[in-house]
């Protein structure tokens, strides 16, 4: 039996809501995309639900639903997923924090990514805090990628579960007070942070970046904490080796926790500027001897959290033009093969936040059979009969049905 070769190709955050700025469409409507109309009509378009009812929208139980694992069953935490990218043992005393470097200004969260510090950056400020925070023996950091990094504690994991912890970019703009991770029994966290908010303040780094006019990274901000928990492998599940492809630590983590290999390609930022083409590269390098490539682009997300429409639309074009273009050479004149195209959740760029409904995908290649459509956007996809409420269900179905 010869397997087919799979790609599921992931654009952060693409969908959005009619905008008047223009004239009632969305980003993923008015961007030119030439490729994924290819596909488009030449398989099916539908819309799934990645995120269960009661769960907070995030690209860390998103994309978990996209690999095909229920996050009601799996999810136990973005920081521990992040951890299993960098190399970081979580012990069983142990809870695992995603933390951003972030901008305070007059008690306001102005900037969840303070101004996407850069790595160099953003490593020597992350290396200051533990070696000025020692004496605080039961936290350590680790440093990630450019605003992302990792917040390890050590102590009653379940004093530190039970903290309400606030992803920053959903409060952007409000007073920081209301949202401070601290309970009756538990006050340690938001003392670490902001001790740590001291120290960066007068960091000659954030002194030059102010100078700059750019936002310094002036506070921590711990959220997504979690503990280790096991995921039966993507081989076991769906008998299918191979790779997955992002700039951020979440993806990575969550791919190799299910024996997917994470792949590191140069230039890759999880930003505008990231490495497009070198991504689709490396992901056609992969399936040249693996059955499956998961790539994931995070830069329409970051657009729609800086609620610039113009950025999402220029994400969503260099999306199809360099990613989805790739796949299209490789995969158009070749039998066994399927490809989905999708984003995770929406970010609507005037909220700034994700949402927690229903995502457009797309499906092509053997076996699928022409629906009516022939472009990929969030009307298409409503008017569509093929749904999937139980987001999880749809990897199933892409893998191993004969008909989607």
């Amino acid at each position: 039996m010869i397997k087919k070769k799979i790609a599921v190709l992931v654009a952060d955050g693409m969908n959005d809501k009619p905008l008047e700025e223009l004239g009632g469409r969305t980003p993923l409507e008015i961007a030119r995309t030439p490729n994924m109309d290819y596909f488009a009509e030449r398989g099916k378009i539908g819309q799934a639900l990645f995120v269960p009812e009661g769960m907070t929208p995030g690209s860390d139980i998103a994309n978990l639903a996209i690999f095909g694992y229920d996050p009601r069953i799996y999810f136990a935490g973005r920081g521990p997923l992040e951890a299993i990218n960098m190399d970081i043992e979580i012990g069983r005393d142990e809870v695992a924090f995603r933390c951003n470097l972030i901008t305070v200004e007059n008690n306001k969260l102005v900037d969840y990514s303070s101004g996407h510090i850069t790595t160099k950056e953003a490593r020597v400020l992350i290396k200051v805090l533990n070696n000025r925070l020692s004496e605080w023996g039961e936290f350590r950091f680790y440093p990630g990628v450019s605003y992302r990094h990792l917040l390890v504690v050590k102590g009653n994991p379940q004093e530190y579960l039970q903290l309400k912890c606030v992803p920053p970019h959903d409060i952007m703009g409000r007073a920081i007070d209301r949202y401070l991770p601290r309970s009756r029994d538990n006050k340690k966290l938001v003392e670490l942070m902001l001790r740590a908010g001291e120290i960066l303040r007068t960091h000659e780094i954030n002194q030059v970046r102010i100078d700059l006019k750019e936002n310094p990274a002036n506070m921590i901000w711990p959220w997504g904490q979690g503990v280790n928990i096991e995921l039966p492998s993507f081989v076991e599940r769906f008998g299918l080796s191979g790779c997955v492809i992002s700039a951020v630590d979440l993806i990575k983590g969550i791919g190799k926790s299910i024996g997917l290999r994470p792949v590191n390609v140069p230039g890759a930022t999880g930003y505008y500027d990231t490495n497009y083409e070198g991504k689709a590269e490396h992901a056609l390098c992969c399936l040249q001897k693996n059955d499956f490539v998961f790539v994931h682009v995070e830069a329409p997300d970051e657009a729609g959290h800086n609620g610039d429409i113009r950025a999402k639309i220029t994400a969503i074009e260099n999306f199809d033009k360099y990613i989805v273009k790739a796949f299209r050479d490789q995969f158009s004149d070749k039998k066994h093969w399927r490809v989905m195209i999708l984003a995770d959740h929406p970010t609507p760029v005037a909220l700034r936040t994700h949402t927690s409904d229903p995502v457009t995908f797309l499906v092509s290649g053997e076996g699928i059979e022409k629906d009516k459509y022939v472009t990929l956007n969030e009307i298409t996809a409503a008017d569509s009969s093929l749904k999937y409420p139980h987001g999880h269900e749809l990897m199933e179905s892409l893998v191993h049905s004969k008909k989607v």
